[in-house]
């Protein structure tokens, strides 16, 4: 009995070059922008956090000090640290999912796809420096609000900025999710190290005439080289007393030495890419 060969339909497998892994960074970047854009409720509740932070604790903090800081209205202060805020939440909800991702499997999917692991930490990485941006970019929209003028190289530097601030943030929010199970530790790991590193940053109080212990630990703090740039930017564009820019922009200071702008964003920079290379590689020892 003679037996009849079948032959199968031959299937075509993706590799792995450089272009496949350029899709699949748009893929996974589309991906959290789609999450981003249907998820209004969580684009509005993380305004809440920096609106009240702004509009209710900065003004009233304004009414005790009303004329020591100059005709500067404490909430114009007070706005880079808005912006930070904004930027700071939504880019840590946004690596979070990565946890959401491994408790209902889909994570796995990823990880055995024909892909880079590298490139879907990328496009991690790009889709939540993006939606935290545009989230940057809505407090933005409020700069007259709280006396800050709107200008086009304002808006453009201080955006530019927030994105290199997201990009690093989303960084450090996906290398520690890369070994994290669940949500819940998650969420507590960071707050205990984000909210500490926030409150060190200058973005509540001026990087002058600070404790010893205080001004140390504000030196130290990677978060004080990402706001210490957008303060800069906005007070650029304010016209305000040099005695008041002195008192509340006094820049971060090395001993005598105030670092340049392009250093402290150099520095931001070096963190994000250091964390984004220590993620990648947690990524591809991931089961």
């Amino acid at each position: 009995m003679a037996v009849t060969e079948v032959q199968l339909p031959s299937l075509a497998v993706p590799g792995f070059g450089l272009r496949h892994n350029l899709r699949a960074i748009r893929v996974v970047w589309q991906r959290e922008m789609i999450r981003f854009g249907r998820d209004r409720l969580r684009v509005i509740t993380s305004l809440i956090q920096p609106v009240l932070f702004l509009f209710v604790l900065g003004s009233g903090l304004s009414t005790i000090t009303t004329g020591s800081i100059g005709n500067l209205n404490l909430r114009t202060f007070m706005f880079p640290g808005a912006l930070s805020m904004a930027v700071l939440f939504t880019a840590m909800f946004s690596a979070a999912s990565i946890v959401w991702d491994r408790e209902f499997g889909f994570l796995r999917e990823m990880l055995v796809a024909p892909i880079s692991r590298a490139s879907i930490v990328i496009g991690k990485c790009l889709g939540g420096a993006t939606t935290a941006s545009l989230q940057g970019l809505l407090i933005l929209l409020m700069a007259g609000l709280v006396g800050v003028p709107y200008s086009f190289s304002l808006f453009f530097t201080v955006l530019a900025e927030l994105m290199l601030f997201a990009f690093t943030l989303t960084a450090f929010g996906v290398m520690t999710a890369a070994r994290i199970e669940q949500f819940q530790a998650y969420m507590a790991l960071n707050q205990m190290l984000l909210m500490p590193l926030f409150f060190l940053s200058g973005a509540l109080f001026p990087l002058r005439g600070l404790p010893g212990w205080l001004h140390v630990l504000t030196r130290i703090d990677p978060l004080t080289y990402a706001v210490d740039p957008v303060r800069r930017a906005v007070f650029a564009h304010l016209d305000v007393p040099a005695a008041t820019d002195r008192l509340l922009n006094p820049g971060v200071t090395w001993g005598s030495w105030r670092v340049p702008t392009g250093v402290e964003l150099l520095i931001v920079a070096g963190m994000g890419i250091g964390m984004l290379m220590i993620a990648i590689w947690e990524f591809r020892k991931a089961d």
